[in-house]
C-alpha cells in the first residue's frame, strides 16, 4: 500500500464572506492560489511519470534477460547443444549453425517482448488536460481585465 501525500489545494469560499477586501489583498490571494494550483500540478505530473516509468522499468527486465541470453548462453549451453548435435551424427558447420539461429530467434523473442512493454508507455494523459483547462481558465480571466 501507498500512502498519498497531501496536495494543497484553493479554498472555495473566503474565510470571511461579509469582509471586503483591498486590491492589494485580492492580488496577495490570488498569487497564492496560482502558486497553491502549480504546485497541485506539479505533483500531479509526478505522480503519472512515477508510474510511467515503473512501467518502463518493468518493459526493460525484457531486454536484460536477452541480453543475458546473448552473453552467458553463446559460451556454455550453446557451445554444448552445438557438440550434441555435432555427436549425433549432423557436420559440425551444420551443427553450429542450427545453434546460432537458435540464439538469434530467443534473442530476437525477448528483444520483441521488451518492446511490446515499453511501447505501453504513455504520456501523463490528466496532467496534460489540467494544464490545459488551467491556461485556458486563465487566459480567460487575463481577457476580462
Amino acid at each position: 500500500m501507498t500512502t498519498r501525500e497531501h496536495v494543497p489545494s484553493i479554498p472555495l469560499t473566503a474565510d470571511d464572506p461579509t469582509a471586503e477586501q483591498s486590491i492589494g489583498g485580492l492580488v496577495r490571494d490570488a498569487t497564492a492560489h496560482v502558486s497553491t494550483l502549480v504546485r497541485a500540478e506539479v505533483e500531479l505530473a509526478k505522480g503519472e511519470i512515477k508510474a510511467e516509468v515503473k512501467k518502463g522499468l518493468k518493459g526493460s527486465v525484457y531486454f536484460i534477460v536477452a541480453l543475458t541470453v546473448l552473453c552467458f548462453s553463446l559460451f556454455f549451453l550453446f557451445m554444448t547443444l552445438g557438440f550434441v548435435l555435432y555427436d549425433i551424427g549432423l557436420p559440425f558447420s551444420l551443427a553450429f549453425g542450427i545453434v546460432f539461429v537458435t540464439m538469434l530467434v530467443t534473442a530476437g523473442l525477448f528483444g520483441f517482448l521488451g518492446y511490446r512493454k515499453v511501447k505501453k508507455i504513455r504520456a501523463p494523459q490528466r496532467t496534460i488536460e489540467s494544464a490545459k483547462g488551467t491556461m485556458a481558465a486563465l487566459r480567460h480571466r487575463g481577457d476580462d481585465n
